[in-house]
């Protein structure tokens, strides 16, 4: 226990919770490595779907981060270290990419030199599409989102102990320089790692399709994490319904957001009707993935907007967590429709593999250790903020009163 700091206490999170991270990360490796030896293509699409999904995490954290120093937002700043303890997974991509480059001849039919000599398309992508200046993109972008997340962390950190407000000034800097960077990085990240699994395909709103559901994953996490760690004492007591009707609120955004860019990216492509593009989608409609792409629809956008939808919904901690639980699986599930049906030998229809989650386990180990690894060292409240005490009084009744005035 530390000394009361604005009315906030640190205490540690529960040991058996680092153990039980520990266990999932154990048994995923395990079963991993099993699949790797059992499926060798299989396990290495699934490892893509994993790898995906923790950078929809990592950088969607991130990009919240920079949303609240660059909007000057007040209601967020409790429970922000939230977003910048998730996104400490950014450092860890790193390495986790590495198992993916040593497999991309199991991905990427585009690495196969007989294949682009007998393609004249290919051909002419190649000089993108090639080995070398695929790496040296991924690790540029990977780079630059970690120089970015340790410059807005380390400042928030040092805020804490000197509360200097010059902090906070380079951070709304940092964030508006991010903005732009991070736009194209992401557009780039999804085309290179998912859209060019199908090198024929190309669709200009695919990089957009993956950052709505990057931020809404990142969101479900943070409202996750943080209605459970003020249920349990861990962040500020005044914390209320007001910031958890904005966190439902923005869950609700973004879950209209993305079925617009979704239908919007379907309805193109379909009204064209060019071969070079519907064959995409058309190969999703056949055999097992037709009941997926539906599924996907109903617990991607249609369950979530009605659950979510009302104001009682969006300040009801119960519903809020089993929602947000409800929409990280919807985008693993999305991730996986995006990448799995790329593979070869699932090309005819759909089939499930318990190889496929077997790298989601140790995903979300690294969450829980990584999560209460920084909870230990850090404080979970960024105590030197000096937006804090006006985003611990933040209501939308005075909001609304003023706004009238």
């Amino acid at each position: 226990m530390s000394n009361n700091v604005s009315g906030y206490v640190k205490k540690d999170l529960p040991k058996s919770l680092t153990n039980f991270g520990v266990i999932l990360l154990v048994i995923g490796l395990i079963a991993g490595i099993a699949g790797y030896f059992i499926d060798t293509q299989r396990a290495a699409f699934g490892y893509l779907s994993s790898f995906m999904f923790l950078a929809s995490l990592g950088v969607g954290s991130l990009f919240l981060m920079a949303l609240e120093f660059i909007a000057g937002a007040d209601w967020s700043v409790p429970f922000r270290r939230v977003s910048e303890f998730i996104g400490s997974l950014l450092p860890l991509l790193l390495i986790l990419v590495i198992p993916l480059i040593l497999n991309m001849h199991n991905l990427f039919h585009w690495t196969d030199k007989e294949a682009v000599l007998q393609d004249r398309m290919l051909q002419s992508k190649s000089p993108y599409l090639n080995i070398s200046f695929f790496v040296i993109r991924v690790f540029v972008i990977l780079i630059v989102w970690n120089l970015f997340y340790f410059f807005l962390v380390r400042n928030s950190h040092k805020q804490d102990q000197s509360k200097d407000q010059s902090f906070l000034r380079k951070n709304i800097i940092a964030s508006g320089l991010f903005m732009p960077v991070f736009a194209v990085t992401i557009s780039i990240f999804a085309v290179d790692f998912m859209m060019s699994l199908e090198p024929h395909w190309y669709s200009t709103m695919f990089g957009v399709y993956y950052f709505s559901g990057t931020v809404w994953c990142a969101l479900a996490a943070l409202t996750l994490y943080t209605v459970k760690l003020k249920e349990n004492g861990y962040l500020h007591p005044k914390i209320n319904t007001d910031h958890y009707y904005s966190l439902g609120t923005l869950l609700f955004a973004f879950t209209c957001f993305w079925g617009y860019i979704a239908f919007s990216q379907y309805m193109l492509i379909w009204y064209a009707d060019i071969p070079e593009e519907n064959f995409w989608f058309l190969h999703r409609w056949e055999g097992g993935w037709a009941a997926l792409s539906i599924l996907l629809i109903l617990i991607h956008f249609i369950i979530p907007f009605f659950a979510l939808l009302s104001h009682k919904a969006k300040t009801n901690p119960a519903r809020l967590k089993f929602m947000s639980i409800w929409i990280l699986a919807a985008h693993f599930i999305d991730v996986y429709w995006l990448v799995m049906p790329n593979m070869s030998n699932v090309s005819s229809g759909y089939f499930f593999s318990w190889i496929d989650i077997a790298y989601l386990l140790t995903a979300i180990g690294l969450v829980i250790i990584l999560f209460n690894y920084n909870s230990k060292k850090y404080n979970m409240v960024p105590t030197g903020d000096p937006k804090l005490e006006r985003g611990l009084e933040f209501s939308l009744h005075e909001r609304e009163i003023a706004a009238h005035e």
